[in-house]
């Protein structure tokens, strides 16, 4: 058998080992390590591949950003700013119809400026939001639905995990990805709040309505979410005008996210040692997921398969933007059974050199930033889409006497509107490029 027969073979059995439930990072990593084994005839390469590649993955200046930015996620939420957030949106917008589901959306956006990350957002958002939602008279599906929808905000609007990796896989500038990530990002908060407003109308049983708050009283709340406007200024504009690297911005908002929760005395006893810990755990399972695709990723560059696979597309003749529409196809697939990360890992190797040997009228800068924002949302989708998308059982594991199938049925409108979104995008390449353009 060939190394490249090898190579495509290992695809089959990787996606056995997770359907069998064996963690992502686990399977890509024995994977990469017995076909590594088979290819170069031996332990010793991959033995010594793994000294180096452990060193070079656990003390990578590049992905010390991914604990900073949990544990500026972790701070938020002691501090009371997803509470804040919601309290503010839901003054100006609550008393419209639907107006509570549009408040959970842009609390979802504000806070995803300061967190990073999907699950996290969805998570500490429907803390807050689903029991007002409830009371309000929202049904569960609609309500549920929303905060998963809006869950997915956490990363598409900077600073974002995802966007990191994949920065570090493709040799990218982390502040132009940040940059160029920001307008659809917005786009996707505006997208989602005009979901509702549809789906409030064609279902005016689902929304519930409430009078409108005094002026006094909005004024209050908006005047309690400027640690969230200040640490979102501070980091994102720090990187943007400058003034420290995506990694120096990240420390300086987990100080002032810090900062704010001991202030605001959400950082007492365990509290301080428990998002320390919480961090550390969900370091722990990303670098180790990183690990393993490192792993698994050498193992296809050696057998060749990247370059045989982009060698065979540029060969059958179709033109790049049915390459680029299959390829997000495929995304959505894998989206119903992986999560954001795992894809990103195992596809970008793959994918961005089939990408980048295609002509699309962009440099290759530009090229690959159009192209890592588009993955981004399209992997986001997947968090989304029934029947496996992970906000979805997020949500559901918070509202049991929800069905899940009441949540699928709502969540429908949000995928629609973020595939609406996807093609705007790939038309218009300049909505994610323009403020780049602007700026550099």
């Amino acid at each position: 058998m060939t190394d490249f027969a090898i190579g495509m073979w290992s695809f089959p059995i990787l996606l056995l080992l997770i359907f069998l439930r064996m963690p992502i990072g686990l399977a890509m990593f024995a994977v990469g390590f017995l076909g590594l084994s088979w290819v170069t005839g031996g332990t010793t390469v991959v033995l010594s591949k793994l000294k180096l590649e452990t060193y070079s993955t656990f003390s990578s200046y590049s992905l010390s950003i991914v604990p900073m930015f949990l544990l500026m996620g972790h701070f938020a939420t002691l501090g009371g700013m997803s509470q804040a957030l919601f309290r503010a949106a839901e003054a100006f917008l609550g008393h419209r119809k639907g107006g509570l589901a549009m408040a959970a959306v842009g609390a979802c956006a504000g806070f995803g400026s300061i967190c990073g990350s999907s699950l996290a957002t969805a998570a500490t958002m429907s803390k807050v939001a689903l029991p007002e939602l409830k009371r309000n008279g929202y049904s569960g599906g609609f309500a549920t639905a929303t905060l998963a929808a809006g869950g997915t905000l956490g990363i598409l609007i900077p600073p974002s995990v995802i966007l990191v990796i994949y920065a570090i896989l493709t040799e990218q500038n982390i502040a132009k990805l940040f940059m160029a990530a920001f307008v659809p990002g917005i786009l996707a908060a505006a997208g989602y709040m005009i979901t509702i407003m549809v789906y409030a109308r064609l279902h005016p049983d689902a929304a519930g309505q409430r009078p409108p708050m005094p002026w006094s009283e909005r004024l209050r709340a908006l005047l309690d979410v400027w640690p969230v406007l200040l640490v979102f200024l501070a980091v994102v504009g720090g990187i943007y005008l400058g003034i420290f690297t995506p990694t120096e911005g990240a420390a300086v908002g987990a100080f002032g996210t810090g900062l704010i929760a001991i202030i605001n005395g959400g950082l007492r006893g365990r509290a301080w040692l428990e998002s320390f810990y919480s961090t550390a755990r969900s370091t722990a399972m990303i670098f180790f997921i990183v690990l393993g695709a490192g792993f698994y990723n050498g193992f296809l560059a050696l057998t060749q398969v990247p370059q045989e696979l982009s060698v065979w597309v540029t060969s059958l003749g179709l033109s790049p933007w049915m390459v680029l529409v299959l390829i997000l196809v495929l995304y959505l697939v894998m989206g119903c059974v992986m999560d954001s990360l795992s894809m990103i890992l195992l596809t970008i190797p793959i994918f961005w050199p089939i990408i980048s040997a295609l002509d699309f009228g962009m440099d290759p800068e530009e090229l690959a930033i159009w192209f890592g924002i588009i993955v981004l949302i399209v992997v986001e989708v997947g968090l989304i889409t029934p029947p496996v998308g992970m906000n979805l059982f997020v949500i559901n594991s918070m509202d049991r006497e929800t069905p899940i199938s009441h949540t699928y049925r709502a969540v429908m409108y949000f995928v629609a509107s973020d595939i609406l979104r996807v093609a705007l995008l790939v038309i218009f390449p300049s909505i994610s490029l323009f403020l780049l353009r602007i700026f550099h």
